[in-house]
């Protein structure tokens, strides 16, 4: 676990000198996609260019990097890339929502193998290793050994992504679950839903690094996932994935089948 301690150790050093001191007191930029970054994102990112690779030296693919430079990154680097969110929940960063997060994978052969998430607000850092289980500030995850039941469950649905119209109308009107949530941050939602927070979880199509580090501490918290293109999740395709994913094997079967079934 020596490397996931340093991972650690560096994500929590770079949001206390350049993300937190920056929190309420930056102005906001439009990319060219219409999503919001700002200088805590790139010196965030610059930070954890320069420090990952002290860890494993491996290179660093970031959200606010061109296309064309993450395409050369993620093509040339099968054996080892570092993908990071410098900040995921920019919006609400800007707007002083504390529902914000670093996000660092560490990916090899297109498979997550080690993620930290951390909100630097609540202090919450998740963190999980493939093969080592998933915690939460040393607590081992998900937190609780109760569950839900379909009627109860607790979904994080981001419907403004999904590609079916029928879907979306679904989703709104005759959806199996109790409640529903969208708080503007993908890499905090598979935390939640590894923690058992959420009991579900749909999105209709995530960057790489809005699903690199979640993926794999949901999966190393006994989760279960799909697309909606593939039950083999790892297989899809790279720069936009879907997700179909519950944190108990039982919902999770029944909310796949609702999913696919509504398509």
């Amino acid at each position: 676990m020596q490397v996931l301690e340093q991972v650690m150790q560096v994500v929590r050093d770079v949001a206390r000198q350049e993300v937190m001191p920056r929190f309420l007191r930056v102005g906001k930029t439009r990319k060219d996609d219409g999503s919001l970054f700002t200088e805590a994102d790139m010196a965030c990112q610059q930070a954890l260019g320069e420090k990952l690779p002290a860890v494993l030296p491996h290179p660093v693919l970031g959200e606010e990097m061109t296309r064309e430079e993450q395409d050369a990154l993620w093509q040339g680097n099968p054996d080892g890339l570092w993908v990071v969110d410098p900040i995921d929940g920019t919006t609400n960063f800007v707007n002083g929502l504390p529902y914000f997060a670093i996000s660092v994978a560490l990916m090899v052969r297109g498979v997550s193998e080690l993620g930290v998430i951390y909100n630097p607000v609540s202090d919450e850092m998740f963190y999980a290793r493939r093969g080592q289980g998933a915690w939460l500030n040393q607590q081992r995850l998900p937190l609780k050994t109760t569950r839900n039941s379909m009627g109860d469950a607790i979904a994080a649905v981001e419907v403004k992504y999904l590609r079916s119209g029928k879907l979306a109308a679904r989703m709104s009107s005759v959806a199996p679950f109790g409640s529903q949530r969208s708080m503007g941050s993908s890499t905090l939602d598979w935390c939640f839903l590894a923690a058992g927070r959420y009991d579900l979880y749909l999105h209709g199509g995530q960057r790489l690094w809005d699903y690199a580090a979640g993926a794999v501490i949901l999966e190393e918290a006994g989760g279960r996932l799909a697309s909606l293109n593939t039950d083999d999740y790892w297989s899809d395709t790279v720069w936009k994935r879907s997700v179909i994913a519950a944190i108990d094997p039982e919902l999770y079967g029944h909310w796949h089948r609702w999913v696919r079934a509504n398509q």
